[in-house]
């Protein structure tokens, strides 16, 4: 299972939210690099950007911060965040970063993905499916949609999509553990490469993701408040 230890950025600082409310903020580090740095020196090999003004904004707000954070690290880098066109994605990929989250585009538009996992490559796009109560929801979480996260996810593996940020939006930030059932039936349903985000609190809410065949798991909260030793996990999981 490959773990992928977050940072969140919002006004070029490393934060978290609860439930993606921007009126629930917590600031971790105003050098979001520095952190990059210390996760890959715990033993990360893969890491998780979310760019949360551009969510908000529909286009990327924080590109000086992320071009320092890829170049900070030798690990890959993945990122989500208001990357919304093609243009988007290409900047992206040419300031360093590995693979690109399409979240509110992908709904919108399941086209738009398609057409982007022919251009750029299956390793390079990620769709993002954040869900409350099964249902999808776009735009910084701010609304939900008609469709269910699992019929999503079966549109996506049919344009070719090999991996899914899967965030329980109900969980994020709330260290209450993921939703195991939700992403253990997702994985099973579709066979590809479901990450699960969202309220992961510690090493025994890892193991019953591992156990249950689910191929990744993003950690944010639970190792800024030192619930989760992101060494021992990767030992213990990847």
């Amino acid at each position: 299972m490959q773990l992928y230890p977050a940072i969140d950025m919002k006004n070029g600082q490393c934060v978290r939210l609860k439930q993606g409310k921007f009126k629930e903020i917590t600031v971790y580090s105003d050098s979001p690099e520095k952190v990059a740095a210390y996760w890959e020196s715990q033993g990360a090999t893969f890491l998780h950007l979310v760019d949360l003004d551009g969510a908000l904004a529909g286009y990327s707000v924080n590109e000086e911060t992320i071009r320092r954070i890829v170049s900070a690290v030798s690990m890959p880098v993945e990122i989500g965040g208001g990357i919304r066109t093609e243009a988007a994605i290409e900047r992206m990929l040419n300031l360093g970063v590995s693979r690109v989250i399409i979240g509110t585009r992908a709904v919108e538009n399941p086209l738009f993905l398609r057409d982007a996992v022919i251009n750029f490559g299956a390793d390079r796009i990620v769709a993002g499916v954040d869900a409350k109560n099964g249902l999808v929801a776009v735009e910084g979480w701010e609304k939900l949609s008609e469709i269910t996260a699992s019929d999503l996810c079966g549109q996506m593996k049919e344009y070719g999509v090999r991996h899914v940020v899967y965030t329980d939006i109900s969980r994020d930030g709330m260290l209450t553990g993921p939703n195991v059932e939700a992403t253990k039936a997702l994985t099973r349903e579709t066979g590809i490469d479901i990450i699960a985000s969202g309220g992961m609190s510690s090493m025994d809410d890892l193991k019953r993701l591992h156990e249950a065949g689910v191929k990744g798991a993003i950690i944010g909260k639970a190792l800024y408040e030192n619930r989760i030793n992101l060494k021992e996990a990767v030992e213990a999981f990847e």
